[in-house]
């Protein structure tokens, strides 16, 4: 991978280059500043840039996002000494996807720039054998977490499924389905990350059928300080290898682990309800979406609690989010899911002739990779005979 790195000091310029050429990457080095940064990228066309020395104001984002509007394959990390959530929440906006410390420890910024190359290789997880489904509520009640189980549980009739909770101080994922506490969890697993393969991730889960497991968030609130994102960028790439699909409960924050996890997803979920405040949030995620670069083609909207007698239905929140995608609604059943919830157990099980069962159970079936092969061989067969 072709790296141009800037910085103001000579120093850190020797120590990244000698950390980066170690791994047979071509690297440039400059010194100066931030503003040195279109005109580089303008002359030498880098796949990655690092830039070192840039300070907490968001307002000095300005080259960054030159360079990110103009040179879409051009990737950038920043070298920050001091990193307040305003700048990191701008940064991510602007297009960087690594914000690093100054100076960058050589281990961090070398797997930072693994993490890049593997995305500009199209990414190991379109390679792997799981599709990522990332479900992101767009306001709190929206039902993302009840989404995720029940339509982890409908897909694990015929496939292998693994449920896993990111939110990681507050998820309750495994409740929805299982009784009891969990043996493991996702803290216990990155806590040993160096024991991590295929058997030990299953053996961290949650059986809660054959097909369908649950990688649950740590009991206590503090071990999920301690868990790295990177350490769960690594369960995920492995899980997607192993499993016919992975779910995954995300928080209500864009942090560094959440960005790391829907860089890797292939379908984002987004979860809302037909009210207004659930409306404008949903419009505030998406353009961060946009904003972040995620194409609407992994977009996947889900209008939940959909009632025939509400003032606001699809047609409306179509319009109002402006998107032409396919939506997934959802029946109202509030009765129903709240029994099922409370008794621990999936919806299916607990009320079978319930028309969000049949919901999703068709939104599973839509999913399935065979019937995803039987309508190209119905396009096919149609050509054909055109």
């Amino acid at each position: 991978m072709k790296i141009a790195i800037i910085s103001p000091n000579p120093a850190h310029l020797q120590d990244m280059a000698h950390a980066l050429q170690t791994y047979s990457h071509q690297v440039w080095t400059f010194e100066g500043g931030k503003t040195r940064m279109p005109a580089i990228a303008e002359q030498e066309r880098p796949d990655l840039m690092i830039v070192d020395g840039m300070c907490c104001d968001p307002g000095d984002l300005a080259p960054v996002e030159y360079v990110t509007s103009h040179h879409p394959h051009t990737a950038v990390i920043l070298l920050c000494a001091q990193q307040t959530p305003e700048f990191l929440l701008q940064s991510m906006r602007v297009g960087v996807r690594e914000v690093l410390a100054s100076p960058a420890p050589a281990q961090a910024l070398v797997e930072a720039v693994r993490r890049i190359a593997a995305r500009l290789q199209d990414g190991a997880s379109e390679h792997a054998k799981g599709r990522i489904m990332a479900f992101v509520s767009c306001k709190g009640g929206s039902g993302a977490t009840f989404l995720t189980t029940n339509l982890g549980w409908m897909l694990a009739r015929h496939h292998s499924v693994l449920l896993m909770d990111l939110n990681l101080q507050f998820g309750d994922t495994l409740a929805y389905l299982h009784e009891g506490p969990p043996s493991s969890t996702l803290a216990d697993v990155t806590r040993d990350i160096h024991r991590l393969d295929a058997s030990f991730l299953t053996a961290s889960t949650v059986k809660v059928t054959p097909r369908l497991h649950v990688l649950a968030a740590p009991e206590d609130a503090m071990h999920a300080m301690q868990v790295d994102p990177s350490d769960v960028d690594a369960i995920l790439q492995l899980a997607a290898a192993h499993y016919d699909f992975v779910l995954l409960d995300m928080p209500r924050v864009l942090d560094p682990l959440a960005l790391r996890v829907l860089d890797r997803a292939q379908m984002i979920v987004p979860v809302l309800l037909p009210d207004v405040p659930a409306v404008r949030n949903a419009q505030k995620l998406l353009g961060m979406f946009h904003d972040l670069g995620y194409s609407e083609s992994r977009l996947h909207p889900v209008l939940n609690r959909l009632d025939r007698r509400s003032e606001i239905g699809l047609a409306e929140v179509r319009k109002a989010l402006r998107l032409d995608l396919p939506w997934h609604g959802v029946s109202d059943a509030p009765h129903e899911v709240q029994a099922a919830i409370n008794a621990g157990l999936p919806l299916a099980q607990a009320q079978r002739g319930s028309a969000v069962v049949r919901e999703l159970a068709a939104w599973a079936d839509g999913l399935s990779p065979q019937a995803h092969q039987e309508s190209i061989g119905l396009l096919q067969r149609l050509f054909r005979r055109a």
